[in-house]
């Protein structure tokens, strides 16, 4: 009998390690040619090109004209990349407030090469997801700069807790980094399709599903998309995106609940591990969590009803790309 046991235990893990390597491997061939792709850019001066072009921006919502370089980077790269900018700004002064609609801001926009491919990848037109992430992201900031003003508050001078130190910009430090990158990928995607399976044969995915159900439906959403959904938002959209692709493809999501998760994720992700690297450098959690979390949903909320009245061919040739 434990024999028995324990055979069926290894052929189930040796299951879950062929599918973690078929969605690593998916994952990989989007990310791989597209960060290569950016470094290159970022080699040949786009970043500070486009840094420069969102300065009037920056200023819209409260900010200098030089965090536009910030966010650039943040966009084409990662948080961690804005943050390296960030800190070799530190010269000019900034209030709380002015951080957290910046974190904010990075917060919803960032990464957009490889995240908008993955989403891409599923299904969503690119062109909607990455007018609905930069569009988001900057509305969220113009939203709090004038809160916060208004009210006057988050307006004493930040003091951040944390400054990333120099980054390497040599090709063998990011060959190693994407490296390491990948393993680490990897094994948190064969962690979480194991996760997945115990938590599915005890039970416990339903009863998550049945808390996040209520939350979903206010958006429109079905039950369908909460599974995948949370992982999204709480591990990131890499590892949600890349768990989505395979829903897709197995037709058990159907495409406009694939279109809504990958909205919410993208507008939200990562909320607890991006949320407390954001704080460290002073970004308040009234922005970099309560209202991302809530003007996320919202916003989803509004796409729901509007493609609720939209036809499906519109949906089809503007939104959404059959597999």
């Amino acid at each position: 009998m434990r024999i028995k046991r324990i055979e069926n235990i290894w052929a189930m893990l040796l299951t879950l390690l062929r599918q973690s390597v078929t969605t690593s491997v998916a994952l990989f061939r989007i990310t791989v040619p597209i960060s290569i792709v950016t470094k290159c850019l970022t080699l040949l001066g786009v970043t500070a090109w486009l840094g420069h072009g969102l300065a009037p921006l920056m200023e819209i919502v409260g900010l200098p004209g030089e965090m536009g370089l910030v966010w650039a980077t943040a966009m084409l790269t990662n948080l961690y990349g804005g943050l390296v900018v960030f800190a070799s700004l530190s010269s000019i002064p900034l209030s709380v407030a002015q951080v957290t609609v910046l974190a904010t801001m990075m917060l919803v926009a960032h990464g957009l090469p490889v995240e908008l491919r993955i989403a891409q990848k599923a299904g969503p037109r690119f062109r909607v997801m990455f007018w609905l992430r930069i569009g988001g992201a900057f509305l969220l900031g113009w939203c709090l700069c004038q809160g916060y003003r208004l009210s006057d508050s988050l307006q004493h001078t930040n003091q951040a807790l944390w400054n990333p130190p120099p980054l390497d910009s040599s090709w063998q430090a990011w060959l190693y980094s994407e490296l390491s990158n990948m393993l680490s990928i990897f094994a948190i995607i064969f962690v979480l399709f194991v996760i997945m399976y115990v938590l599915e044969k005890l039970g416990i995915t339903a009863v998550l599903t049945r808390c996040f159900e209520p939350l979903l439906a206010l958006v429109g959403m079905s039950r369908l998309a909460a599974p995948v959904t949370i992982i999204g938002m709480t591990l990131g959209l890499s590892y949600g995106g890349s768990l989505i692709i395979q829903e897709s493809r197995s037709g058990r999501l159907p495409e406009k609940e694939v279109f809504y998760s990958l909205a919410l994720m993208g507008l939200c992700h990562s909320v607890i591990e991006d949320t407390l690297l954001l704080m460290v450098i002073g970004g308040h959690l009234s922005g970099i969590l309560w209202a991302r979390v809530i003007f996320s949903f919202f916003v989803v909320f509004l796409l729901v009803c509007g493609v609720r009245w939209m036809p499906d061919w519109v949906f089809q040739r503007y939104c959404y790309r059959r597999r």
